[in-house]
């Protein structure tokens, strides 16, 4: 995949996370900030939890995830972003690593 490509795909994907998190916080089940910093790196602060840093990676063509719980990468296939160790699609580990950190239950549409 040539990075242009890559880097639209994140993009994307970056954008479906933010609208999630702004509808997330119109239902006010949680309270958290999150902004969208230059280079394609999205901070999420949890207040006490601290903060969870999601950021494309051109290079490696992948997006990756800071949390406290640890660090996961995600690739894209056939549509959706999956994580290199595990499997595992972004948004369920998204979603966790978001309920663990601000202390309520959440769920990620993205």
């Amino acid at each position: 995949m040539e990075e242009k490509e890559f880097i639209a795909l994140a993009d994307e994907a970056l954008e479906r996370l933010m609208a999630a998190l702004e509808r997330l916080q119109n239902e006010e089940t949680a309270d958290f900030d999150f902004e969208m910093k230059p280079g394609g790196i999205l901070e999420i602060d949890c207040g006490v939890g601290g903060k969870i840093i999601v950021n494309r990676h051109a290079a490696a063509r992948e997006i990756w995830v800071a949390a406290r719980s640890g660090g996961y990468h995600f690739r894209p296939e056939r549509g959706r972003w999956i994580g290199t160790r595990d499997g595992a699609d972004w948004a369920d580990v998204l979603s966790r690593c978001l309920s663990e950190q601000t202390g309520a239950s959440l769920r990620l549409d993205c």
